[in-house]
């Protein structure tokens, strides 16, 4: 088994490869976090898994995993072969496309995602959100939060569990820093993440687990999803 792979803030992490990539990126990192021997092949390059990808250097290997990440994403068929909306790659990820990635194999065994739209969200509301998000957001079932301009998402960031006292750290692909993730920042649009401000969409946990049975040996495909509840 490899080593726990860890972010949190103050941390660097790897950064997006493309400037399409942010949201694979994203789910990359999410899986680096949940599987320890998947993570050391990003950053070492052994143990060679099955269905590996290419790649000599750990930016290669990021990079070419972070293709696989779309090929999924954005596919007429998502993780474990399930029915997927298609979309174009030159757009970055779909936040559907994201929630599915998520569940199959980049956040905890049995976790299940949800898609909520937050832009139109008054202050109290957005809010309440932030403070839900703070709720489910746990070690190893991050959250993603999609960030734009007052017109359009353009930036994909991971949310993960903070240091307490309802703070959560946020990992920027844009840059691979790693900082905390403020209420009042999202409330008054200023994040500041690759120079976005306002929050679009969440993709989060929605505090449900379904059972799923996982083979003994694990790919670079992720896990495998036999049964659901």
């Amino acid at each position: 088994m490899g080593t726990a792979y860890r972010l949190r803030a103050g941390d660097t992490g790897p950064v997006q490869q493309s400037p399409v990539t942010c949201g694979s990126a994203c789910l990359t990192v999410a899986r680096m976090l949940v599987d320890p021997v998947f993570a050391s092949w990003v950053r070492t390059g052994t143990p060679h898994l099955p269905g590996s990808p290419g790649g000599a250097t750990q930016a290669e290997r990021f990079a070419a995993y972070e293709r696989v990440v779309m090929r999924r994403t954005n596919g007429i068929f998502a993780g474990h072969h399930r029915l997927n909306t298609p979309w174009p790659r030159a757009l970055g990820t779909p936040p559907w496309g994201a929630k599915r990635e998520l569940e199959y194999g980049a956040s905890a065994e049995g976790t299940l995602y949800d898609v909520s739209v937050v832009r139109q969200l008054s202050r109290e509301s957005l809010r309440g959100a932030f403070e839900h998000l703070v709720d489910v957001v746990s070690e190893g079932e991050p959250g993603l939060l999609y960030v734009g301009s007052a017109r359009l998402p353009r930036h994909v960031v991971l949310v993960l569990p903070g240091d307490g006292d309802r703070v959560l750290d946020v990992y920027d692909p844009g840059s691979g820093r790693v900082t905390h993730l403020r209420r009042d920042t999202v409330i008054e649009h200023r994040l500041g993440l690759s120079g976005w401000n306002v929050p679009w969409f969440v993709v989060q946990p929605t505090g449900h687990r379904r059972v799923r049975e996982f083979s003994s040996k694990r790919s670079l495909g992720g896990v495998r999803a036999t049964s659901s509840a």
